[in-house]
């Protein structure tokens, strides 16, 4: 793996120098464009219509817009001089609960490995955070943001970055009206959905979940590629009930033949 930045955790005094590696990959399948006529891949380039030119990458400057039409440039090297950004630091300022953070604010998660000399301290670091149970809330300047982010164990020996949205950038979920009334339940329905969600219980094993469209995806490339006629299946239809009462009931009974089915294997 390429690390993705270098700078150190500050935990009070303490200082200890990291390295972040991207801890997840995209899977997802993606397309070119193609001109129909004659399956050319379509171009896309920096055009300047002022100049009428095509503008290369050198040329190219971010510009913050200040107001309308009016634009500031500002150039790579201003926005790593930046206070934060020039810090280089993973700066720890609190510790907390993991179960207090709504999942909501979580972006994207980064490793954190020692550099060379570092081992010691971040060894330290990660046994007395397993030993509280708790993670670090800390606030990090990368990719011309400082975000909002944690720190946890992952496993017994990786720390892990996780960026996170500040308060301001989650939307407000009061404008969605279908959620501002509680609804009469039937306590017969309440019962069964408890059974149901019983049912339903494991322990979690991420080995067990596949991505079926990716696969089915990958499956009508390579037909089409071998020149195979692929027949594209009926989209299924909801099962009908008459209630829903009918439908837990029904619900709970599949859960059960489906746990039967499970031990019997």
């Amino acid at each position: 793996m390429r690390s993705l930045w270098k700078g150190s955790i500050s935990f009070g005094l303490v200082n200890i120098p990291v390295r972040l590696y991207a801890a997840t990959e995209d899977r997802d399948v993606h397309f070119h464009l193609l001109h129909r006529e004659c399956r050319t891949p379509i171009r896309y380039q920096r055009f300047c219509p002022t100049c009428g030119e095509t503008v290369p990458p050198d040329q190219v400057v971010r510009a913050y817009e200040w107001q309308r039409d009016v634009y500031v440039p500002v150039e790579d090297d201003e926005l790593e001089r930046l206070p934060p950004a020039a810090q280089r630091t993973i700066r720890i300022l609190d510790f907390v609960d993991l179960s207090e953070i709504d999942p909501l604010y979580f972006d994207r998660s980064y490793y954190l490995e020692p550099m060379e000399g570092a081992e010691r301290s971040y060894t330290l670091l990660r046994r007395a955070m397993r030993e509280a149970g708790r993670v670090a809330v800390a606030q990090v300047a990368f990719r011309q943001k400082e975000h909002l982010a944690s720190v946890r164990l992952y496993g017994e020996r990786v720390l892990v970055l996780e960026t996170m949205h500040y308060p301001d950038e989650v939307r407000d979920p009061s404008p969605l009206h279908g959620i501002q009334e509680e609804a009469e339940i039937d306590p017969r329905e309440l019962e069964l959905a408890h059974t149901l969600i019983e049912r339903l219980t494991v322990r979690f094993d991420p080995g067990k979940y596949r991505d079926r469209y990716r696969e089915a995806l990958l499956e009508l490339v390579a037909r089409k590629a071998q020149g195979q006629r692929w027949e594209l299946p009926r989209p299924q239809e909801p099962v009908g009930v008459e209630s829903l009462l009918e439908a837990l009931r029904e619900s709970v009974r599949m859960a059960e033949a489906g746990a039967a089915a499970g031990a019997r294997k």
